[in-house]
């Protein structure tokens, strides 16, 4: 056997041993790809029945229970006019029990405005209680008459009265300073109370009489 032939087959076994030891190196320019998890099936995106009730807690609004928008404007306008009216027959009521002070003091001292020795002192009084108090009750009769009405609503009982008798000490709080004013002139120039004038008094406790009733009529239940 020659030398070749020795060495051929000398690389020969050493390239099987190379093999054996370590097989990647055989594979020139072969990369192994990393292992891939197998893929989950794709899951399927969750189907609400129609008529299942949603997880969210929520108050229900007015068209969920039946309402249309125009209810619902409607509804809310009325609302806003009863709250309101109810805002300002409170005031009404109110400026009505403070009105009542002066016209106490205003019948209190017409007892020494009027005859033929009364100082003009006290008639300065008089009028200047009676001015407040006519102030104040057109104050009280606004809030009444600019509060809004209600349609469909009817009224009964002490409200009945109390606007019934508005027709008396309303006309009253217009015609009893008219003639206190007329008495007042022919006060200061020294005459006797006379003609349509002389009916200040009269006309006035009538007045004072149908306000504090109608004060009354709101204020307890009979």
């Amino acid at each position: 056997m020659t030398l070749k032939p020795k060495i051929s087959l000398g690389i020969g076994i050493l390239s099987i041993f190379v093999l054996a030891v370590n097989p990647v190196w055989g594979q020139e320019g072969k990369t192994t790809a990393p292992a891939q998890a197998p893929a989950s099936p794709p899951t399927k995106p969750s189907e609400n029945l129609p008529d299942a009730p949603s997880s969210s807690k929520t108050a229900p609004s007015l068209s969920d229970l039946g309402f249309s928008p125009e209810e619902t404007e409607a509804n809310a306008r009325q609302q806003a006019l009863l709250d309101k009216r109810t805002h300002m027959l409170k005031i009404h009521q109110r400026m009505g029990l403070i009105t009542t002070i002066p016209l106490v003091a205003t019948v209190v001292t017409s007892m020494n405005a009027g005859g033929r020795n009364t100082s003009s002192a006290s008639r300065d009084l008089h009028v200047a209680l009676g001015s407040v108090t006519g102030d104040l009750y057109g104050i009280t009769a606004y809030y009444a008459i600019r509060a809004p009405r209600m349609q469909g609503t009817e009224t009964r009982g002490q409200i009945r009265l109390h606007k019934t008798l508005a027709w008396i000490h309303g006309p009253g709080m217009i015609l009893t300073p008219i003639l206190g004013a007329m008495a007042f002139n022919q006060k200061n120039n020294g005459e006797k109370v006379h003609g349509i004038a002389s009916a200040h008094g009269p006309v006035a406790i009538v007045t004072a009489g149908a306000f504090g009733a109608a004060l009354l009529s709101v204020s307890v239940k009979f």
